[in-house]
C-alpha cells in the first residue's frame, strides 16, 4: 500500500471510519535552478532592505499585510497560530448531492482514500451506500493547518477526495468576458457547419495518447547533453507554428470540417474463381 500523506477518519453520521490519503496524482515538470554563467556555481538569493542595503536574515524577518502605498499591517506568529483551524483528524461529511451539481472549476487535487486499521468492511459499505444513491459527499477537513472543503466521490472499489476551491475564490466568467459577446450573431450557416465539425471530431476518449511533447523533448534535450551526445535530432522534432492570422470564420469551419472527414475505403468486389 501505499504511503500515506495524511491519516484520520470519515465521519458519517455516527459512523467513524478509520482512512488514509494516499497521492492520486503526481505532476511532472523540469525544473531549473539558477547556476553563475559558466555553470559551475549554483546561485542563492538574499533578504536585504532596498532602503539600505542592508542583508537581513531570515530570523529577524515578520509577516505582514500591505493595507496602502508602503503601510503593513504586522501580525504576530501567535496572533495566527490562534485563529488556525484545530488540528482534526476527522473529513466530516456535512451533505450529498448529485455531481453534476458541482462546476469542475471548484475541484483542485486529487487524493486517494484507502481504509486503514481494519476499516475495510465499514469503508465498503459507505463505498456500496454512495454508488447506490448515485450521489457524492460534500466534507470538510483540516490537513497542513489549512481548512479544506472537499468532495468525496466513488469510482470502482474506492473513494476520491477532491479539494475544492471556496465559492468566494471562483471568479465569474462574465467578468473575462467583452461587452461585445452578447451582441454577436450567429449564421444558421456557421452553426450548421461547426455542428458537424463537432460530430466529425467526436471519437471514444484515451488520454492516453495525450502526452507533454514539450516536458518529453526537454528530457530528450537534457539526457543527450548530460550525455554529451548530438542534440540536432532532439531540434529536428521540434515543429514550426504559423503564427495565427484572421481568416474567413466559414471557410476555415469547412476547411475543418474536410480534414476531419473520416476517409473511406473503396471495396472491390471479389473475382469468382474459374
Amino acid at each position: 500500500m501505499a504511503r500515506p500523506i495524511w491519516k484520520g477518519s470519515i465521519s458519517f453520521g455516527l459512523v467513524n471510519i478509520p482512512i488514509q490519503l494516499n497521492t492520486a496524482v503526481r505532476e511532472k515538470t523540469v525544473s531549473f535552478h539558477m547556476l553563475s554563467k559558466d555553470g559551475t556555481c549554483r546561485l542563492r538569493r538574499k533578504l536585504y532592505c532596498p532602503d539600505t542595503g542592508k542583508e537581513v536574515d531570515f530570523s529577524d524577518t515578520t509577516r505582514g499585510i500591505e493595507v496602502g502605498k508602503d503601510e503593513y499591517v504586522i501580525v504576530d506568529a501567535k496572533e495566527i497560530d490562534k485563529i488556525k483551524p484545530e488540528k482534526g483528524k476527522t473529513i466530516e461529511i456535512e451533505q450529498f448531492v448529485k455531481l453534476e451539481e458541482i462546476d469542475p472549476i471548484y475541484f483542485d487535487k486529487a487524493y486517494y482514500i484507502a481504509p486503514a486499521d481494519g476499516s475495510s468492511k465499514a469503508y465498503k459499505l459507505l463505498v456500496e451506500a454512495m454508488n447506490h444513491s448515485g450521489r457524492i459527499a460534500l466534507a470538510r477537513f483540516v490537513m497542513r493547518e489549512r481548512q479544506n472543503l472537499c468532495s468525496l466521490r466513488v469510482v470502482g472499489d474506492g473513494i476520491i477526495l477532491h479539494t475544492m476551491h471556496w465559492p468566494d475564490e471562483v471568479l465569474d466568467i462574465e467578468e473575462s468576458l467583452p461587452s461585445t459577446i452578447a451582441k454577436q450573431k450567429t449564421a444558421a450557416k456557421e452553426m450548421q457547419i461547426a455542428q458537424q465539425l463537432i460530430e466529425a471530431m467526436t471519437k471514444p476518449l484515451k488520454l492516453g495518447d495525450y502526452h507533454d511533447d514539450y516536458r518529453e523533448k526537454l528530457e530528450k534535450l537534457i539526457q543527450a547533453k548530460a550525455k554529451g551526445k548530438d542534440t540536432t535530432e532532439v531540434y529536428d522534432e521540434v515543429e514550426e507554428v504559423d503564427t495565427p492570422r484572421k481568416i474567413n470564420l466559414m471557410d476555415a469551419l469547412k476547411r475543418s470540417l474536410a480534414a476531419n472527414k473520416p476517409t473511406r475505403t473503396t471495396r472491390h468486389p471479389r473475382r469468382k474463381s474459374a
